[in-house]
Order: structure tokens, then sequence, then C-alpha cells
């Protein structure tokens, strides 16, 4: 195992990302080594996920930040409300009470929460239950006298849009779970202290909607929104294959590769500085042997694999959706812009959310016809599209733009599926 290699400036040269630059020759160890390091930050960012339900992440912290403003509003209005009846109330000392629990409470989940570090621990969670529950008992217990608990009870009605501080903090069935004892708490304690009129039932409902619809939609905002930035983190990491070479190892074998590019730095650096003698000792010579075999191995996987297969089967979404049918490896033919239309299209076929039959599509690639060129020094290269379950009439418009940019296309429908054949013209590999 000779291999060769060239560093940038005689010596090497650090990386944006701390990682060393290193212009490897063609066919040798460097084009294993250079591209290790580019797999490794492409990994670290794949690695980015959705943090534990029980931590904001991803910009969720911003998302508490505005739970807490409507929370802290919709506070105001029910304390003064509260106050504007206050000589109505039998007992108004202990709705004041009620009041200033949960007021109480609501502050100690964003004290914790800033305390802790963006997070809401079991025992946190815990005293923000007990608090609410205090509230609730304290505040029926104040207006039972009503007849009317919908119409007079205050405290309690904020206490379900207290679940809003909590929704990007803790599970989603956690939240789930304590909003659904507080719904049936209120709604016994309506059937039992209130006789439901034609009158007073608009607000005995308004007092039950008020308890669960905001932590139900709080969750779907939360939920869509890290759904959302995890699509666009898998996206922007399959991205960077549009620049990759026609055939190349994929990010996912980094760890791989940088294991191996340490041994065998480890092992050139012995000879050279002479720690390592030569000939080679048995020992040596069989981790040599077997570092050129794996480092062999990683470089036929490399001539065999398109950038279009290291997208779809290194993306979590595309993986699942997309069968690709390329035996000729013909994506590797695509330039930079075709590249980038070809992805482009496919994520918005994939990642139409109209339908859930939506979400499968098939890319067949090839084979070139014999005399399909068309202009000196290109080819024709057939691409088929089949996305089952998409009208045409509901195809996002920045499909085609997409797709224009792949070349020549024609389309058609059958049995609920589109199909769109592509000319794609690409340089003659033969003439290069």
């Amino acid at each position: 195992m000779s291999p060769r290699m060239k560093r940038t400036g005689g010596g090497t040269a650090a990386g944006a990302n701390g990682i060393e630059s290193i212009v490897p020759e063609e066919n040798t160890l460097g084009i294993v080594v250079g591209r290790a390091g580019r797999a490794v930050v492409g990994t670290a960012r794949r690695l980015t996920r959705p943090g534990s339900p029980h931590r904001a992440s991803l910009g969720t912290t911003f998302l508490g930040f505005g739970a807490a403003v409507v929370v802290g509003l919709r506070s105001v209005y029910g304390l003064t409300e509260f106050l504007g009846s206050w000589g109505d109330y039998p007992q108004p000392v202990i709705a004041l009470l009620a009041w200033i629990v949960l007021l109480t409470s609501f502050a100690a989940v964003i004290v914790i929460e800033r305390v802790v570090g963006d997070r809401l621990p079991a025992w946190g969670f815990g005293i923000f239950l007990a608090g609410l529950g205090a509230a609730v008992a304290l505040d029926v217990t104040a207006t039972w006298g009503f007849g009317d608990l919908g119409g007079h009870a205050t405290a309690a009605a904020v206490a379900g849009m207290g679940m809003l501080l909590i929704v990007t903090l803790r599970g989603r069935a956690e939240v789930i779970t304590a909003t659904a004892v507080l719904a049936i708490v209120l709604i016994a304690a309506v059937f039992l202290g209130t006789p439901v009129t034609a009158a007073n039932w608009p607000d005995q409902v308004y007092l039950i909607a008020g308890t669960v619809l905001p932590a139900v939609i709080g969750i779907a905002i939360v939920e869509g929104f890290r759904e959302m930035v995890q699509t666009e983190l898998d996206r922007s990491l399959v991205q960077s294959t549009v620049s990759a070479p026609r055939f190349a190892v994929g990010m996912l074998a980094s760890e791989e590769l940088a294991r191996l590019d340490l041994a065998a730095e480890e092992l050139l650096d012995g000879v050279a500085e002479g720690r390592t003698n030569l000939p080679l000792s048995p020992r040596s010579a069989s981790v040599a042997a077997s570092l050129a075999t794996e480092l062999r191995l990683h470089l036929i996987e490399g001539r065999r694999e398109t950038w279009l297969y290291h997208a779809v089967s290194e993306s979590e979404l595309l993986g699942r959706a997309v069968t690709l049918i390329d035996k000729s490896g013909l994506a590797g033919l695509l330039d930079a812009a075709q590249r980038d239309g070809l992805l482009a299209a496919t994520w918005l076929l994939v990642n139409d959310t109209t339908k859930a039959t939506a979400r499968s599509l098939t890319i067949e690639i090839g084979p070139v016809v014999g005399g399909a060129s068309t202009i000196e020094g290109k080819i024709s290269v057939p691409i088929v599209l089949t996305s089952s379950g998409v009208p045409r009439n509901r195809v996002d418009p920045s499909i085609w733009d997409a797709l224009g940019r792949v070349g020549r296309y024609s389309d058609s429908t059958q049995d609920s599926s589109l199909r769109v054949d592509i000319d794609c013209l690409v340089d003659n590999p033969a003439e290069h």
C-alpha cells in the first residue's frame, strides 16, 4: 500500500470546520481521507434532531415565549373580570386565593425553566399540576353558590390556557393527559353544580372549550414546527450531494472512513519517522493488509454508487418514499443545476402532505438509447418519475420549474398516478 497525498501549502491547512484540507490525487488513499472530513461534518449535521419532548429545542423556545405572552394576556383579562365582579362573590377571598395560587404556578414554571435551562423536570411539572389543581378547586368552591360555573369561574377558565406554558417542555402524552383530567373535573363540576339552561349553556361550553382547545392547538403547532424543522434539516443534508462526484462514498460511511484514515496515517507516520522498521513485522504487515482491503472495498463502493443513490438512501424521508432504478449510474452524469432541479422536484413530490398516498415516488433513469444524441458532445438520458396518488391539477407549480432545470419533459396521468418523462441532455462521458 503506497498511497500518495498532496497537502495544500506543503503542510496541513485547517478547513472551516477544523478538519484538515487535503487535496487528494486520483485513485489514492487521499480520495477516502479527503471525503472523510466532509463526511464527518455531514454525519454531525444528520444527528441534529429535535430533542427530547422534555426539553425545548430547535427554536421551540421562541414558541414557548409566545405561549407565555398569550397566557399572560389571558390572565390579565381573567383577573380584571374577577376584580370587576368582586362584590358579587359570596366568598371573594377564596376566589382571590385561587388567583394567587394560579399565578404563582405560572411564575414557578417560567422561573424553573430559566434556571434549569429550557426544560421542566418532573418535580417542576408536579408542582405546576398541583398548583393548577389547587387553583381550580378553590375557584370552583368560591363560585359554587352562583349555580353557574361557566359564567363566573375565572381562575379555573384560565387554568386550561396555562397548559400552553408546558407544551414545549413536556411530552405530548403528558400534556394531553393533564388537560383531559382538568376537563373531566370541570365537566363534572358543571353537571353537579350548574343547572344547564338555554340561557347559560354557552358559558359552560366556553369554559370547557377554553380548557381543552389551547393545549390541543399548542401541541399541534409545536409538533408541526418540529416536523418542519427536521424535514428541512434532512433536506439540507441531502442537498450536499448535488456537488458530489459522479460516483462517491456516502456520508454515512464517515465514521468508518475516519477510523481507517487515523489507522493509515499512524502506520505511515511510523514508517516515515523510523518508529516502524522495514520490512514490516508480521503483525504490522497484517494491519496494513487489513487497512488496504477495507479501503479498497470503500473505493469500490464509491465507484458504483451515485450522488442520487446517497441522497435517497441517506435521507430519512426520501429513503421511505422513493424507489430509485439506475442500474448504469447515469444520474452521476447530470450537472449541478440538473441535479438540484431533480432533487428539488423529488422533495416536493414526496413531501406533498395533501394526501397520504402522495408519499410514494419511483425514479427510473436510463437506459440510453443508441443514436439519441441531439447535440454534439451530448447524450440524451431518459428519466421517468412516477408518483402515485398525485392528481395533475394538485401538483405544485414549483415542481414544474424544478423539472424544467433537468431537461425537456412531458407529463401524463394514469390510475391516479402522475408520470413525468424527462429528456435530459448531459455531457458525453466518452468525450471527456
